[in-house]
C-alpha cells in the first residue's frame, strides 16, 4: 500500500481543487493545503497524536461526548499494529497529546497510565486489523446519529453533502448490547467492508479514514447528514410532499469531488485551525 501522503498527493491532481481554480489570473499557482511530508516516522507520530487530540476537542465542542462512551483511534506509524486512543475517564474537551494511550493489538497498554474503554478496543482493534488501508476510526453516540440509527436504514442521497457517503456506508442491523466481545467487533468490521462509515442500529455511528483528519470530518458530516434526513422525514411525513433523490450519475460525480480521502483531510483543517485558536494550542502539550 502506498504511504498516506503519496495517496493523498496523487488524488489532488485530478479534482476541482487544482486546474483553472488552482492558479491566479497571472498564472501563479495558488497554495493548496495538503497532507504534510515528514522526515522521520517520529515526526509523523507526533502529527497524528496532535490531530487526534484536536479531533477529541472538536467532538467535545459539538456535544459528541456521553460519559465514558465514544472513542477515536489512530494507527501508530511506527508500530503499525498499535494504535492511540483516549483514556477511559477524561472528557473529550480536556484531552491533550500527553493523555493519549498507546495499546497493542491485544489491548495491552504500552504507553500511558490509565485504562482504555473496553468497547473501544473491541471495535477499533478489529477495524484496524480488517482494514490496513485505514489509519483512523471514530465512534460516538451523537444525538442525530443515534436517532437515525433506530431506523436501521442507509441514508438517502438527497443533499449534496450526503453524497460523500454515496455507496460508501453500511448499516449494522443487529444490536447485541454494549460491545465488549471482539467477535462483535469483527462483525462490525465485516459490515463496514471497504466503506468509510457504518451506522450501528440503536447505537451510533462509526467512520474511518486514511488520516485522523478525514475520519473525523466524515463523522462530523455524517452526523449532520443524519440530522438533515431526520428533518426531511419529519417535514414530509404524511404531507404528500415529494422528496427529490439525486440521480446516480450526478451522485457519482459529486462523490468523486467531495468523498475522496484527500478531500476529507482538507475539510478537517478549518476545524483544526479553529480549535487551535480557541484553546491557544493547549491540547498540544
Amino acid at each position: 500500500m502506498a504511504p498516506v501522503a503519496q495517496v493523498l498527493s496523487s488524488e489532488s491532481n485530478g479534482n476541482a481543487t487544482v486546474g483553472a481554480l488552482g492558479r491566479r489570473k497571472d498564472g501563479k499557482p495558488l497554495k493548496v493545503r495538503s497532507y504534510p511530508k515528514f522526515d522521520t516516522l517520529e515526526e509523523e507520530r507526533q502529527y497524528r497524536k496532535q490531530h487526534l487530540a484536536a479531533a477529541y476537542r472538536v467532538f467535545g465542542e459539538r456535544g459528541f461526548d456521553e460519559g465514558v462512551a465514544g472513542h477515536i483511534s489512530v494507527r501508530d506509524p511506527i508500530l503499525r499494529d498499535h494504535f492511540w486512543l483516549n483514556p477511559l475517564s477524561i472528557h473529550f474537551s480536556q484531552i491533550s497529546v500527553s493523555d493519549l494511550i498507546l495499546v497493542d493489538e491485544e489491548g495491552t497498554v504500552v504507553i500511558g497510565d490509565e485504562p482504555i474503554n473496553a468497547a473501544a478496543f473491541a471495535i477499533h482493534s478489529e477495524i484496524h486489523k480488517a482494514r490496513p488501508d485505514v489509519d483512523a476510526a471514530c465512534h460516538a453516540h451523537s444525538v442525530y446519529g443515534k436517532a437515525w440509527s433506530v431506523f436501521g436504514k442507509e441514508l438517502d442521497m438527497m443533499t449534496q453533502d450526503s453524497l460523500r457517503f454515496w455507496k460508501d456506508h453500511a448499516v449494522y442491523t443487529q444490536f447485541n448490547g454494549i460491545v465488549l466481545d471482539r467477535e462483535e467487533g469483527r462483525r462490525i468490521a465485516e459490515c463496514l467492508g471497504g466503506g468509510k462509515a457504518v451506522i450501528l442500529q440503536n447505537h451510533g455511528l462509526i467512520t474511518v479514514g486514511q488520516t485522523i483528519d478525514a475520519a473525523a470530518f466524515w463523522f462530523l458530516s455524517l452526523d449532520k447528514t443524519c440530522q438533515a434526513q431526520l428533518l426531511v422525514e419529519a417535514a414530509s411525513g404524511g404531507s404528500g410532499i415529494k422528496r427529490t433523490i439525486i440521480p446516480e450519475e450526478e451522485a457519482k460525480f459529486s462523490y468523486q469531488q467531495a468523498g475522496t480521502p484527500e478531500k476529507g483531510w482538507l475539510a478537517f483543517q478549518p476545524y483544526y485551525d479553529d480549535i487551535l485558536a480557541k484553546t491557544n494550542g493547549s491540547f498540544l502539550k
